[in-house]
């Protein structure tokens, strides 16, 4: 059996006094490609952002590639795209200038960037499709286009595990398309997936596993739920006007 990747035991986390984890326990393991689904608020992004120590645990543990994550410095091992910030920020960088930056972890602010460097950052542009946009100001793309330029950024740092957040939630069908491409040659290199989805869209054939949170619990952990209600209708197009922070919930409550 492969190496524990990510592994969360009884997990709890809470924000005011309100309990937003109540005892989570999820291990991921080398190659898998596991999915989290739930409603809003049902605490799945709350998850992955303990993982990454984002919030902290109130109780419980995790440890990454098998070290305490307290005690865990190999950050250039694990590639984060947050939910959609806006790759542009208002810092008028060119599409380039934002996939170099996940650069950064592996070879350090102070080295200067060198072949493997750039061959990275080519080759993530091109996993993509954004080659041809390389030299363009972020702020001129499209939102998709600026998702992609994330997920690129992610991917040059060249990390065995990617972390996603609603990585494809109002992304056009194109962009959608472009992602799970790019996912799937990482997978194929060995690489290991733990990913928030509100629905899956292009991204379903290569879910290995999906883990439903409900009220701040793990409720289904196996093979991906079939969608319910106007998700499941053939032409429903999986693009939505979402808002940033709180996506639409695919998994009824």
């Amino acid at each position: 059996m492969s190496a524990p990747v990510i592994s969360v035991t009884h997990g709890v986390v809470g924000y005011d006094g309100r309990p937003v984890l109540r005892d989570v326990s999820l291990t991921v393991t080398a190659g898998e490609v596991v999915a989290v689904l739930g409603a809003n608020g049902s605490g799945k992004s709350t998850l992955i952002r303990a993982v990454l120590g984002l919030v902290p645990l109130g109780a419980g543990s995790v440890t990454l590639f098998g070290r305490p994550l307290r005690r865990f410095r190999q950050w250039h091992r694990i590639g984060y795209v947050p939910q959609r910030l806006g790759a542009g920020g208002g810092v008028p960088a060119t599409v380039r200038e934002v996939v170099a930056s996940g650069r950064l972890a592996r070879r350090g602010v102070l080295r200067p960037p060198g072949a493997a460097d750039r061959a990275a950052v080519d080759a993530a542009l091109a996993a993509v499709g954004l080659a041809d946009r390389a030299r363009d100001p972020v702020a001129t793309l499209s939102g998709g286009q600026q998702q992609r330029t994330l997920i690129a950024r992610a991917l040059a740092g060249r990390p065995e595990l990617l972390v996603l957040d609603e990585p494809t939630a109002g992304v056009d069908a194109h962009s959608q398309e472009a992602f799970a491409e790019a996912l799937r040659d990482f997978v194929a290199g060995g690489g290991t997936v733990l990913l928030v989805a509100h629905e899956l869209g292009p991204l379903r054939p290569l879910i290995s596993r999906a883990v439903v949170v409900h009220e701040g619990g793990i409720c289904h952990d196996g093979a991906v739920p079939e969608p319910a209600g106007h998700h499941a209708e053939p032409d429903h197009d999986h693009v939505h006007p979402h808002g940033p922070d709180e996506p639409a919930g695919l998994w009824s409550s």
